[in-house]
């Protein structure tokens, strides 16, 4: 009997753990038609529209690409889905008491957006970790922020690039300016309650040392 109940979750969890290298390997060419979060809103709120049209990383502005990279994990091209550094460096201001920060990069937040649910229980930690690995193994950093700019939430029921550029300025995501590329990023940390536009003074003065980060960075390539 023992044995039969351990061959059952040996064969459950064999079956979790094929399931979700099948998923990654799908959604390393296949666009993403929903995530995890997207539906936990809904039913939070069935009557809050959700806008989310998914467009390749060729029909965003480069202008936005460089933003998001600049204001929210300026080491992506550069590490494997981990800035210790950042880690190390949050970890340090969180012990001083100084504001707590996170040092999530682009590929934690495409793992938990993608296959996961908000949460920060040490088990949801881990299989964030576990997908981050996977990502990084198998797909390129180029595919990794194409889902990213195509799968976070921009605003209140407002996820992806191109949705975000219509929803705040009325036009496609490839002819956002850099300054509109700069607003949008700025409201990452909290999209449900900051506007891309009109912009408040914080958002404002975040908008601006976006731009000014982005200055700074200069040219990057994902190859």
């Amino acid at each position: 009997m023992i044995k039969r109940i351990f061959r059952f979750i040996f064969k459950v969890l064999l079956g979790l753990f094929l399931f979700s290298i099948l998923i990654v390997v799908v959604y390393k060419w296949v666009p993403v038609p929903f995530t995890p979060l997207m539906a936990i809103r809904y039913f939070e709120n069935p009557e809050e529209k959700i806008e989310h049209d998914w467009v390749p990383i060729d029909d965003i502005s480069r202008h936005l690409q460089l933003a998001v990279i600049t204001s929210e994990d300026q080491n992506f091209v550069k590490h494997q889905g981990f800035d210790f550094e950042a880690i190390q460096k949050a970890m340090e201001d969180n012990r001083s008491g100084r504001k707590i920060r996170g040092a999530s990069t682009i590929s934690q937040q495409t793992a938990k957006n993608v296959f996961l649910w908000p949460g920060r229980t040490w088990f949801r930690k881990g299989m964030e970790a576990y997908f981050t690995f996977l990502i990084e193994m198998l797909w390129s950093k180029e595919r990794i922020l194409e889902v990213y700019l195509n799968s976070i939430e921009m605003g209140k029921g407002v996820y992806g690039a191109q949705a975000a550029a219509q929803h705040w300025f009325g036009k496609n995501a490839i002819d956002l300016s850099a300054y509109e590329s700069a607003a949008i990023a700025a409201v990452l940390p909290n999209p449900r309650e900051y506007r891309a536009n009109p912009a408040s003074s914080f958002i404002q003065r975040r908008k601006n040392w976006i731009v000014g980060q982005m200055q700074n960075y200069g040219r990057f390539s994902l190859e």
